[in-house]
């Protein structure tokens, strides 16, 4: 038996129920708290009539979050191999 949650989240003034595993209650409703949050910041900011328009944007700017988090940890890794190479090059030179 599985055991599913069912959950109504709301997003852009519409109601959006859901079945979930329990797991996910506590991120989906986060995401959905900065959804709103980020809608909100937009209509403020722009003079936005649609909706849809400021759901892009919202989707744009997530995914560009994502991204960026992609190549800081990328960028990141290279820095980190580097420094390990150096260190057991430093380590090879001590030991011969």
């Amino acid at each position: 038996m599985s055991n599913q949650l069912k959950i109504k989240l709301s997003i852009a003034d519409r109601v959006y129920p859901l079945t979930i595993d329990p797991a996910q209650e506590e991120g989906l409703r986060k995401a959905s708290k900065k959804i709103e949050a980020m809608i909100k910041r937009f209509e403020k900011s722009y003079a936005v009539r649609d909706k849809q328009d400021v759901l892009a944007m919202c989707a744009l700017q997530f995914a560009a979050q994502v991204e960026q988090k992609t190549i800081d940890k990328t960028n990141d890794q290279h820095h980190i191999e580097e420094k390990l190479e150096a260190l057991n090059q430093l380590l090879q030179d001590h030991l011969s």
